[in-house]
């Protein structure tokens, strides 16, 4: 039966009810462009993502290959043991990186990836400040020590000081351009570095010391840092400095203590080796690390590109992060492994063309230290997704663990077995270390799931 209409009410027109009927063909229609519309908001994101990527791991492979030929020039050209000392500054400049990254420009990456231009260029400038006050300070720290040691060390340590504040300034810039998204910027800026770079080594080579070849590898770095000035157009303000660090404390002081654990360790570890085993083992590990150098650069580098990619998956799909770190650190560990596999297959002949004297005794660090590498790739996977989620307590834990297993499985292999024992307990070490790293990272999802995170602040 047709129900009659109430008083008051006009029963309905045939016009009324094709109106009616017409109404969920519309609904369909416009449930299926919402769908379209997410689906292409989808593949825009995913394409921005590998773009962004794309372009940091093309920075990375520029700087990878920078360090890698800069390390590879050197050995061959210094020699094993002036080899070592070069490869203690090198570290020294591993520890006052990780505290400029951890005080000025980890912050700006987790905080100001993807906001409004004029709140990146006004912490851009207050972080590359800070960096450079950094460089500044622990520069003066070094040109002290190197007059305290004397001997073949200290010259090595005074000309790191005077570098240091162009080592991190260009540091600086790239972080921030990656903040930006704007990789192209920093592969730019590298390849800058890496050009000048070449014939500043040529004239370190015609003076054939340890000094000269940190003089050189620092000029060239001031060379990009004073174009990466010119590509952002932004001066650094180290007269804001102190401020930016007031602002960041709350995650610059803990991934301060983190980072400085981490090329802290890796710093007691070749001390504790040369006094051990002797420098000679430092350079064979150094060896090692440069056969390895397209992954430990990237490595340390990664950073630039995942925290801030994490970040912006984090604000526009959180439950996609834990795919994306997945992703990630599978990807570097199987990457790694791959490489390995490719260097125990390469001949003796070939292995001293590139490194010279020091072949004989990376060669036998190949294994473990690949093992190494695979797992700090895993690692930092979680590692990402535990910075991007600004859970700094929990990555300073996972931090902390990892760098105490590295000294203490590094030096104790290196009493137990020498060289090669030190390498197996840092592999060892770094595996362990990676399962924590994604505990923590399952730990804080959850966590978020039950108390989701205030956003990121953008002043």
């Amino acid at each position: 039966m047709t129900p009659m209409a109430t008083e008051g009410e006009k029963p309905p027109t045939p016009a009324d009810r094709a109106t009616a009927a017409g109404r969920p063909a519309e609904q369909s229609a416009d449930r299926s462009a919402d769908r379209s519309a997410d689906q292409s908001a989808d593949r825009s994101a995913r394409k921005g993502i590998v773009g962004r990527l794309s372009w940091g791991l093309a920075d990375q492979a520029a700087s990878s290959m920078t360090n890698f030929a800069v390390g590879i020039y050197v050995a061959r050209s210094l020699g094993l043991t002036a080899f070592g000392v070069f490869s203690l500054a090198w570290l020294t400049y591993g520890v006052v990186l990780n505290v400029a990254r951890g005080l000025a420009t980890d912050p700006l990456v987790v905080r100001f990836s993807g906001v409004p231009e004029a709140s990146w260029r006004a912490a851009a400038a207050r972080s590359s400040g800070a960096a450079l006050g950094v460089g500044a300070a622990l520069g003066a720290v070094c040109l002290l020590v190197g007059l305290g040691i004397g001997d073949r060390v200290g010259p090595a340590f005074i000309s790191l000081g005077v570098v240091l504040p162009a080592l991190l300034l260009q540091d600086a810039w790239r972080f921030a351009f990656f903040a930006a998204g704007a990789g192209r910027k920093a592969f730019v800026n590298d390849l800058v570095w890496g050009v000048a770079l070449v014939p500043a080594m040529v004239i370190a080579a015609r003076v054939d010391t340890v000094a000269a070849f940190v003089l050189a590898w620092g000029a060239s770095a001031a060379v990009a840092a004073g174009y990466g000035c010119l590509q952002s157009g932004i001066r650094p303000r180290p007269a804001l400095a102190r401020g930016w660090l007031r602002e960041q404390r709350d995650l610059g002081y803990r991934y301060l203590v983190e980072n400085v654990s981490l090329s802290g360790a890796s710093q007691l570890r070749a001390y504790g080796l040369g006094v051990i085993v002797g420098v000679g083992a430092v350079g064979a590990v150094r060896g090692a690390e440069l056969l390895l150098g397209p992954f430990l650069a990237l490595l340390m580098g990664l950073s630039l590109v995942t925290v801030a990619e994490a970040a912006r998956v984090l604000r526009r799909a959180p439950h996609r992060l834990a795919r994306f770190c997945l992703l990630l650190g599978g990807g570097q560990a199987a990457a790694a492994l791959l490489w390995g596999a490719a260097l125990l297959l390469m001949p003796d002949r070939a292995g001293e063309l590139v490194l010279g004297d020091v072949w004989d005794s990376a060669a036998q660090l190949i294994v473990p230290a690949t093992l190494g590498v695979a797992g700090a790739g895993l690692g930092s996977g979680a590692a990402a997704g535990l910075r991007a989620l600004a859970a700094a307590r929990r990555s300073l834990r996972c931090q902390l663990f990892a760098s105490a297993c590295y000294v203490g499985g590094g030096l104790g292999g290196a009493a137990l077995a020498g060289t090669v024992g030190s390498a197996w307990g840092v592999a060892a070490a770094t595996v362990c270390a990676s399962a924590v790293w994604w505990l923590q990272l399952r730990s804080a999802l959850r966590e978020r799931a039950h108390h989701p995170i205030p956003e990121v602040r953008t002043p």
